[in-house]
């Protein structure tokens, strides 16, 4: 950096120097160098991501475009949805309406599927209804931590901040993932709704504490400084027995007591059939 009270350097073309070997054929050495100036803001450290956080006034144009862009699909979507309503409608009028095994045959292609698609499964509805309601409470999860991102609740820049969010939230949501397990297991003609809601709770969660808590003893032993100490590990059981864990009780009980789901179509009480393909048609 320049002395204070120094000229500012002085960029002439007419003073540059060609870059040539010497008589030995070695290679010209050039140093490179360059200049800091330093402002000084009046704006807090903590408020430095402000700018692309809150952004400028033109961002406004940018927000109406995708509102529009957002009405467009949205018209596009329920036009769409409203032609294929229709066209369902009267396809499932016309199956439940069928009362012979001929009628039945008529069809041809892929309507042959509608008695099957709505019928319960048959194998492993404990495992099926368990995924089903912990993809649930993640999802749940996600959605209701991204809408606290966009009303400001969470700031995305303090990454403790948010990850607290987040494990809280995953627990809260916890009566989501014992609700929709509970209906789908139900759904299922399944009886054993201790053991789905025990599952329900323990599955996921304690997969992944068990894995953490590993993890965490090999870079204990390492010296890691990544390590978590032992009581930020025992909150994080406190969160799943204390909270999660009723949580999950709390949405299985009013699943269960929910009525069974009603498909729109009659289902085949027997599998269809599928034809074995030739190896290239796989």
């Amino acid at each position: 950096c320049n002395a204070e009270g120094a000229d500012p350097p002085v960029n002439d073309p007419s003073t540059y120097l060609a870059l040539r070997t010497d008589d030995r054929g070695n290679d010209l050495t050039v140093i490179y160098s360059y200049e800091v100036e330093w402002v000084e803001s009046d704006l807090p450290w903590a408020d430095r991501w402000d700018v692309y956080l809150i952004g400028s006034p033109d961002d406004d144009i940018h927000s109406f475009a995708i509102i529009n862009s957002l009405m467009i699909v949205l018209f596009l979507t329920g036009a769409i949805a409203t032609i294929m309503i229709r066209t369902l409608r009267k396809d499932i009028a016309g199956y439940n309406e069928m009362q012979t095994l001929e009628e039945a045959q008529e069809e041809t292609g892929w309507k042959l599927v509608h008695g099957d698609v709505f019928r319960a499964p048959s194998t492993q509805p404990m495992l099926y209804s368990v995924l089903v309601g912990t993809g649930a409470q993640i999802g749940a999860a996600f959605f209701s931590t991204m809408m606290c991102a966009m009303v400001g609740l969470i700031n995305p820049m303090k990454k403790g901040q948010t990850l607290t969010a987040i494990i809280l939230l995953y627990v809260l949501c916890g009566c989501v993932a014992g609700y929709v397990s509970a209906r789908i297991f139900k759904f299922c003609d399944a009886k054993a709704w201790k053991q789905n809601t025990f599952l329900t709770a323990a599955g996921l969660p304690g997969v992944l504490i068990a894995i953490f808590t590993v993890l965490n003893v090999f870079l204990h032993i390492a010296g890691a400084a990544t390590a978590v100490h032992f009581f930020t590990l025992v909150a994080i059981f406190g969160l799943w027995i204390a909270i999660s864990t009723p949580m999950v009780f709390v949405g299985s009980f009013f699943g269960f007591r929910a009525e069974k789901f009603h498909v729109p179509v009659k289902t085949n009480q027997i599998a269809r059939y599928i034809p074995e393909l030739p190896w290239y048609a796989t």
